[in-house]
């Protein structure tokens, strides 16, 4: 069984356009790059877990935040790697300047033998729905698109 995410695409009214909340990706693989890096706050979802509660556990363990009650269903995307994304879409105002994420251990330098500890998310941002389809990773863009179509003009 090909392997499953669930995450969350957070939006908001900006001035003259709806922005998304995303998240960029920790470690040392990921530190220079910027477009196409960004990801929705999401993760796998475990055996025999409601995918809605991994969309809602992977928000609160990337940011530190909670979800609305709310949300809307939006349709699953297939990424690249053959990952299927299931998502929804939650108003919500986040303060990305004060996200806090959990933390992973890898080897590094590789092939040093020493396990460093890198956060999940180093980062998070507010981008209008045009500056996100730059940023959001490839696989991703459909879910800018479904969210853009439901909610209509920001004006």
């Amino acid at each position: 069984m090909a392997k499953r995410s669930a995450g969350i695409l957070v939006y908001r009214r900006g001035a003259g356009d709806w922005e998304v909340f995303l998240v960029h990706p920790g470690g040392p693989y990921w530190r220079n790059r910027d477009v196409g890096a960004w990801s929705i706050p999401k993760g796998e979802v475990g055996a025999g877990e409601d995918p809605q509660a991994a969309a809602r556990r992977e928000l609160a363990e990337e940011t530190g935040f909670h979800a609305a009650p709310s949300l809307l269903s939006l349709a699953a995307v297939r990424q690249p790697g053959g990952k299927t994304v299931l998502a929804w879409a939650a108003e919500g105002d986040l303060d990305a300047a004060a996200i806090v994420s959990n933390t992973f251990a890898m080897e590094w330098p590789p092939r040093s033998g020493r396990l460093e500890s890198f956060p999940e998310v180093d980062r998070a941002g507010w981008f209008t729905l045009h500056e996100a389809r730059q940023k959001i990773l490839a696989g991703q863009v459909p879910l800018i698109e479904q969210l853009e179509r439901l909610l209509g003009p920001a004006r």
